[in-house]
């Protein structure tokens, strides 16, 4: 089925990326991040890194997607490729900047891409809670919180890199309402990040709903879905290691696709992929090395919810529409 061609709150039309010059698994934020693979051949992976990260915005360019693409030259920011950590956008001009947990992490903080946002889109407000990390309190953005920018809930699994008190104080910033779980690998390890566990789109959401460790609150969460009008797809914990609960749904010129890594589309079921397929075009991208480094798609994709500045060169993307589910 072709993909629908209407405007969503949940589906951006531009997006940011970081495109890195030296590439390497961040040995800092190996502890209580299992996805990632060591580098122990100590080869260079910037190479592949920086081939699989352009090939993956001219895919999404060629979809109609507006991808702002950001040099990363520095050899100190190892996970820069992964820029939804440490900000995010918000419909009515806002941005947030967030407290991360790894000292490298706070390096990759740009002071070009807010300005670039605030050149290209009509921001109103800078909201930074980097403050937060002398006293130990993180929140990193969307890999912490998987936004329902619809139902305006901010899913968050309890981690060491999503407290609580941040999480309270940029839902009652942003007008979300928090929805606070655990979840655990079949090893019995937190989670470390809520968008390696699920993906919410405008008609559906993929989970991995036995990874939740509590079934009250998972059925709370299964019904919240279902009562919206949502297919809810459960992911395997083998899917969630694939990365499959890690994509993002975008908005494209010919209607919404979904990005998600080829190692996540070939983890599907068939069934699984028509489900998805009524609502949306997959896209799988092939960024093998890049999920070395212990994310995907998602993680290296910054989507922008701001109005874009309709007249003089910085124009950069349609209109959108008021109204209904898909106001903005």
């Amino acid at each position: 089925m072709a993909a629908r061609t209407e405007f969503s709150v949940q589906a951006p039309s531009a997006v940011v990326m970081i495109r890195p010059h030296r590439f390497t698994v961040n040995t800092e934020t190996a502890a209580d991040n299992r996805f990632q693979i060591s580098n122990d051949d100590a080869c260079d992976l910037s190479p592949l890194a920086y081939a699989e990260i352009s090939r993956a915005a001219a895919l999404l360019r060629e979809q109609g997607i507006v991808v702002h693409l950001f040099e990363s030259e520095g050899s100190d920011t190892p996970d820069s490729v992964f820029p939804n950590n440490w900000f995010s956008t918000h419909a009515g001009g806002y941005v947030a900047i967030y407290p991360m947990k790894a000292l490298s992490r706070r390096r990759e903080r740009r002071s070009d891409i807010i300005d670039m946002l605030k050149s290209r889109y009509r921001v109103q407000e800078v909201i930074d809670y980097s403050g937060l990390e002398p006293d130990g309190l993180f929140l990193e953005g969307t890999g912490s919180m998987v936004l329902d920018h619809i139902d305006r809930v901010a899913y968050a699994v309890r981690s060491e890199r999503t407290d609580p008190i941040a999480l309270e104080r940029f839902c009652t910033q942003f007008s979300f309402e928090p929805m606070v779980f655990s979840a655990k690998d079949p090893s019995g390890f937190d989670i470390y990040h809520t968008n390696v566990l699920m993906c919410v789109a405008t008609d559906f959401a993929m989970i991995g709903l036995d990874m939740i460790t509590d079934s009250g609150r998972r059925r709370e969460i299964v019904n919240r879905f279902e009562r919206a009008g949502r297919r809810v797809i459960g992911l395997t914990s083998a899917q969630i290691e694939k990365f499959a609960g890690n994509a993002i749904e975008l908005l494209g010129g010919n209607g919404r696709i979904l990005a998600l890594s080829t190692t996540a589309f070939l983890a599907l079921t068939a069934q699984q992929i028509d489900i998805i397929g009524e609502s949306v075009r997959l896209l799988p991208l092939a960024i093998p090395t890049v999920e070395r480094a212990g994310g995907s798609v998602r993680c290296m994709i910054a989507g922008v919810h701001l109005t874009p500045r309709e007249s003089g060169p910085f124009a950069t993307n349609r209109p959108r529409r008021n109204g209904g589910r898909n106001s903005p």
